[in-house]
Parts: C-alpha cells; structure tokens; sequence
C-alpha cells in the first residue's frame, strides 16, 4: 500500500492492518522453522562443513551467532525431539504466537508437566512473553508448593546527607549515603525501576533509566507515605493540602494549589484523592475560609487489607506489582461522589493508576473482579479483560 493510501485509513485501520500483517509475519516465521528443523534434521551442517545449523545460518542470512541459535532453538521446540509441545506448534502454525512467545513457553514447560501446556499457551494467546514465564512460575509454585526465601536484611549505619532545593516547579534532591545505606537504597530502587512488561496494550517500556529510577524514587515515596509510625508535622501525620473549587474538581478543570503554592491540574488532583488525606474547605464569596471540615483518610487501613486479600496486586492486565507498590483507586470516581468501599475499589500500581485516570480505559467490578475495558482504539468490540496472571489456578486444565 502507497503512502498516500495509508494517509487515508483511520487509526483504528492502520492498528488492524499492523495486526494483519504480523500474523502473517508469524505464519511465514513458522514455515521457516520447520525447514531450519529440516536442515537439523537431516544433518546439514556436517555436510556443508560446519559445527552447528546454526553455524550456518550465521553466513547464509547474515545472522548474528546468538540470533541463529535462537532460531534453530525454537524450530527444535516445534519440530525437535528434545520437546513436544503440540499445542504450542499448532498456535504458531496459526500465527497467534511469536517466536518470542515460544522460547517463553518452552521454558516454563521445563518446570511443568505436559498437561498444563494448554493453559500455558491459552494464556499466551492473550499476553507478552514476559507475562507467560511469570505465569508459568506462579502456576509451577501452585503445583509444587516451592517458594523462594526472603533475603538477609541490611545493617543501618549513620553518616548520611540530603539537599534538597526548588528549582520552578521541580524540587531538585541530592543526596551523599554511606555504604549499608547507599546498598539499601540500591536494592529498593532496582525492583521498581526494572522496566514495565511489554504489553499489547502499551508495548515496551519507553523510559530511560534516569525516569525509570526517578518513578521509582516516586514509588518509594508513595510506599512511606502508606506506612505506620510516620513523624508528625504541626501536631498531625505529614498531610499534604491541596485548596481547589469542588465544582472544578468534579468537571477536571483548572488547578489545585499545593500548601508549597505548586499548582497541579485537575486529573492528577483526581489521582491524587484516590489515596491521600483529604480535608474539605467551605470557601466564602470572596474566597474566605468559612468552615474547615475533620480529615478523612479515602481508604483506612481496614479496607485496603481487604483489597490486598482480593486484588493480590494490581489488577491491571498482565501487571504483576504486588500490594505494597500499589494505590487504592475509585472505580467511581471520588470526585463523582463514588464511596470509599470495597466494593468501588481496586488496586493499580503508580504507573496503571495514572494511566486509568489519563486515558480511555474503564474500569468495572464484576462479581468483586475488577475488569478492565479497552479503550475502541486497541478492541474495537471492546471485551472485558481482567489480570489472570493473578488468578493462576483459574488457568490450570
């Protein structure tokens, strides 16, 4: 197709016809596999002199060596003798799974006994690579009870400085920590700066590490913001206040005015109710305070365990963030009026709770699951999904 015909499809075409064309991509990709089996098969690279078919490769195509091996490894999962994996091959040969998703099916298959590949492969249908070796390892857990041990915890040492400065609407830190503190660090900051899981819905992580370990660094604040035994400011635990018009609240316009005087626009006001101390302020005519209302805390520590019971993490589709690293979020809105309760609550980490509050996603309680519907450009028909990689033993045949 020309340019100038593509210029003429809508968005949603052009998603559909990326689509089309990478199934394709997945069927020819699999014809090729058989005939790189072939070629082991029938000892090709003896006769041509070579150590390996994948030696081969290396000069007939102009592969990398590590590219080649991962080709012939995955051609010997599909038609080898060293795995069968029936199920998987008949997917591929269909075009609904990657090569990507093959190598990611045959290493959790190692762990796990040949009738669970139709569940494994179900769920791959419908995730990332990523995803599914999460999955196999929750559903290898839930078939052999094994656990991993929490590791040694860190000494506490002194001897540590932090400097922070405002800088226009940005507070600039640094900071200089000894050894123990500086490895403590270190080792919080690395689980939740990794990148996201790549998904269908949002692709890779586009992050550089400096924003991944500065959301991190967010994250963390979140996390101590959520802890007991905080230290009191002004005779009270550290509270944020925010003065904004309630109507500009509910209609996602105009700004919020933070205590420091940073002014926050409205959809992260919203984000921001979903889990922070609220205090109500009855402003005058001319703007005076006329009566200021007791703080309520949106989700008291009661509710969130419930939702930590029910949620195991956050619920978005193919997340794996676990409770701690997780906010409680209005499925109805709280400046709609929507209750704080279980039952108009789920749990999202930082990064799929703005993203529920930024885009065109829903979110829905079915039954206490919370589903999520697509926005019309990712599924025109817009199907209910939910986080199964949460749910495993829904899965197993």
């Amino acid at each position: 197709m020309s340019e100038p015909e593509l210029r003429l499809l809508s968005t949603d075409e052009l998603l559909a016809a990326v689509v089309g064309d990478v199934a394709e991509i997945r069927v020819l990709e699999n014809r090729m596999m058989r005939k790189i089996a072939e070629l082991s098969r029938r000892g090709a690279a003896a006769e041509l002199g070579y150590r390996n078919v994948a030696h081969v490769l290396r000069h007939a195509v102009r592969w990398d060596l590590r590219t080649a091996r991962q080709w012939v490894a995955r051609a010997e999962v599909l038609s080898g003798p060293l795995l069968e994996l029936p199920v998987t091959a008949a997917a591929v040969a269909e075009g609904a799974l990657s090569g990507d998703h093959i190598s990611a099916v045959a290493e959790v298959m190692k762990e796990l006994p040949p009738e669970a590949e139709r569940s494994v492969v179900e769920f791959a249908l419908a995730h990332e690579p990523s995803a599914v070796r999460a999955f196999g390892r929750e559903l290898a857990y839930r078939l052999y009870q094994r656990d991993e041990e929490p590791g040694e915890p860190w000494a506490e040492q002194p001897a540590n400085r932090l400097r922070m400065e405002w800088k226009g609407e940005q507070l600039e830190v640094w900071a200089r920590l000894d050894k123990i503190t500086g490895a403590k660090f270190e080792a919080l900051i690395d689980p939740l700066a990794a990148p996201r899981p790549t998904t269908p819905e949002e692709g890779p992580d586009a992050r550089l590490r400096a924003e991944r370990e500065g959301d991190a660094f967010a994250d963390l604040i979140d996390l101590a913001l959520r802890a007991d035994g905080l230290p009191e400011h002004g005779g009270e635990p550290v509270t944020l206040t925010l003065t904004m018009a309630y109507a500009d609240l509910a209609a996602q316009t105009g700004l919020g005015v933070l205590d420091n005087r940073v002014r926050v626009p409205a959809p992260l006001v919203r984000r921001l109710a979903c889990n922070a101390g609220v205090i109500p302020v009855v402003m005058g005519g001319r703007s005076e305070p006329m009566d200021v209302g007791r703080k309520t805390r949106t989700f008291p520590a009661a509710i969130r365990r419930l939702l930590v019971a029910r949620d195991q993490g956050c619920t978005f589709p193919g997340c794996d963030r676990p409770p701690k690293h997780c906010d409680a979020h209005h499925v109805r809105f709280w400046s709609e009026g929507g209750e704080t309760s279980v039952g108009n609550a789920a749990l999202l980490c930082r990064h799929h709770h703005t993203l529920i509050h930024q885009s065109d996603w829903e979110v829905q309680l079915h039954d206490g699951t919370p589903t999520f519907i697509p926005p019309a450009w990712l599924d025109p028909a817009r199907v209910p999904r939910t986080n199964t990689r949460l749910r495993t033993g829904r899965h197993v045949a």
